[in-house]
């Protein structure tokens, strides 16, 4: 089975038969895939992890109380999201913020409320992610991120994205309890799956859309470790900066990159022209 990484048309060649052309939708929802992209990715998921410490202990919400506000305001955002007609970087990545901290959550949930298994939990969540990806491609027959352009495909975004977290989230801690390997040792195995996923693709052929989903995933615990280093204590092994530095650090750093974004348009997907 091959999927599309974009649209394609046929225009006439002269001498021959019509010959595809690849385009992309001027008013694609989601970003183009640049080093912004991933730089934002992986603040957001670090943003992700420390704002849920940080509300459950620090504001005594507890997980339950900080699950329901941030799925409300989740609920809230992407109403708005769903609402634009096109790409908007700062309704964007509020987004993938938001969704970050829920998608945490939702582990978490399961884990310390539920005393579900991380081994089970990551199973379940990665049967899940492969249910939605297989309902999404039966439904679109692609699963290309460059034709984001329509309810029901954007529908299936944010809910591959949203459980892309949730099995970040479990995968990561697996990881980490299982080999103990330390908050910044455990970003380093992250990062270089990364990197190995990416040379699959550019020396390997490793197929574009299954490239970038695995390194969305992979993203996850590579920004949590990022995040518990900085954040945890020093006797844990951390920096001792704490959840509210971190957080606002990190939150600082977004906010500019979104709104150097908003104003370049430097990610936002163009057409695609005819030779």
């Amino acid at each position: 089975m091959t999927y599309e990484t974009s649209e394609t048309s046929a225009v006439p060649v002269a001498g021959g038969p019509a010959a595809p052309v690849r385009h992309r939708l001027s008013w694609n929802k989601v970003p183009e895939v640049t080093v912004y992209f991933w730089i934002i990715k992986v603040l957001c998921t670090t943003v992700g992890e420390t704002a849920a410490d940080l509300l459950n202990e620090k504001a005594g919400l507890g997980l339950t109380g900080v699950s329901v506000l941030m799925s409300a305001l989740l609920a809230v955002v992407l109403v708005v999201q769903f609402r634009t007609r096109a790409y908007r970087a700062g309704v964007y990545w509020l987004a993938v913020a938001l969704i970050s901290v829920v998608g945490t959550l939702i582990s978490d949930n399961l884990t310390d409320n539920m005393g579900v298994p991380l081994e089970t939990s990551t199973t379940v969540f990665a049967i899940v992610l492969a249910v939605v990806f297989a309902v999404w491609y039966r439904r679109e027959r692609t699963l290309s991120i460059h034709s984001i352009d329509t309810t029901g495909r954007e529908s299936f975004y944010w809910l591959a994205v949203l459980f892309t977290f949730a099995l970040g989230t479990a995968a990561g801690d697996l990881v980490s309890e299982r080999m103990d390997l330390g908050y910044w040792l455990a970003a380093a195995l992250f990062a270089l799956a990364i990197a190995a996923v990416a040379v699959a693709h550019f020396t390997l052929g490793l197929d574009a859309v299954w490239s970038f989903w695995i390194a969305y995933i992979l993203t996850r615990p590579l920004g949590a470790s990022i995040g518990d280093y900085l954040s945890q204590p020093t006797g844990d092994g951390g920096l001792g900066l704490g959840t509210v530095v971190t957080s606002a650090l990190f939150l600082g750093v977004i906010l500019g990159l979104v709104v150097y974004l908003g104003v370049t348009r430097k990610d936002v997907t163009e057409p695609e022209r005819a030779a």
